[in-house]
């Protein structure tokens, strides 16, 4: 195994450390992002001993992401820098699983997040709408549920995928510049449910966005018939252009992580770096955007700014 390590070290291409110094970039900057996004929401519940639903998703969605964000540039630097890690039985089937676990629950509270927002926010006069509006804040906790448990049932099912294949393939798994034919028809049902699982997630997104968007839409136009010009409608034009930066994104990382299951088996690893570093960056860029377009994080953003460069100055 030292021996192993040691030829690595003289076996990283410059595509590679490339790749790392990117990815280390997009994963320690997304980590303090949600890192203040979570203590932020701590030192409120410490405060007001109570949480709203908005904060709970907001809270799940930090936390998920930091440690998505860790273990993503962990697994990177082990890839790269030592490859040979991933030849233990069972890091391979870990990984894979770990990797499934935190995509998924990073999209699906992610959607989740979407569809408070349309519910919560969004004036549809339909019955069931209304019920869902009534009902939506004890929906919460059994939508969070519902994403750990789905996520979780996608991990064990990558576990399995991996575990079951032999030991020669199930190293290569993640590996995207060592895959070949043999192993791209063993793990088609695992890219077909992973495809699968991403559409749904990119649906639901979707249908909860754009009927939101139309809604605020609907609402600005009727304050601007009115020659409306107050808070209210700046608040309304500062939510579409966030629902709308949220929908662009989030449209770019589930084309991401599509091609990454199409070219994952192409032996085009550069063109994989490419979009892999497009990829991790969603977590840290829609955090910022929820920070921006909630006022109370956006102001604890500011304020401490504000003291970083009073105490830069100072010196």
């Amino acid at each position: 195994m030292e021996a192993c390590y040691s030829q690595d070290k003289f076996n990283i291409s410059s595509s590679r450390v490339t790749f790392l110094v990117i990815i280390s970039f997009q994963a320690f900057a997304g980590m303090w992002i949600n890192a203040f996004v979570v203590s932020v929401l701590c030192i409120g519940l410490v405060k007001k001993k109570t949480f709203n639903s908005n904060e709970k998703i907001l809270l799940f969605l930090g936390c998920s992401r930091f440690w998505f964000l860790c273990f993503i540039w962990v697994y990177n630097f082990l890839e790269i820098i030592y490859p040979c890690f991933f030849n233990v039985h069972p890091i391979p089937e870990l990984s894979a699983a770990f990797q499934s676990f935190f995509h998924s629950s990073n999209l699906w509270v992610s959607a989740c997040l979407c569809i408070f927002y349309c519910i919560k926010i969004a004036n549809f006069r339909y019955i069931f709408f209304i019920y869902l509006k009534a009902k939506i804040d004890r929906m919460v906790p059994w939508l969070l549920l519902g994403s750990v448990l789905l996520s979780l049932v996608i991990s064990i099912l990558s576990y399995n995928f991996i575990d079951q294949t032999d030991g020669n393939n199930s190293t290569k798994f993640g590996k995207f510049w060592k895959f070949d034919l043999r192993t791209d028809q063993q793990f088609f049902p695992l890219f077909f449910i992973s495809g699968l699982e991403f559409a749904t997630a990119f649906l639901a997104v979707n249908l909860s966005a754009l009927p939101l968007l139309f809604s605020l839409w609907r609402h600005k136009r009727k304050m601007q018939t009115n020659s409306e010009k107050t808070l209210s409608m700046d608040a309304n034009i500062k939510a579409i252009k966030s629902v709308l930066a949220f929908l662009v994104i989030y449209t770019i990382n589930f084309t991401c992580l599509v091609l990454t299951l199409i070219y994952v088996t192409k032996n085009e690893s550069h063109l994989v770096f490419l979009i892999l570093a497009f990829q991790y960056a969603f977590p840290a860029l829609h955090s910022l955007i929820l920070i921006f377009s909630n006022p109370k994080l956006e102001k604890a953003l500011l304020k401490t700014l504000h003291c970083v460069k009073g105490k830069v100055c100072m010196r």
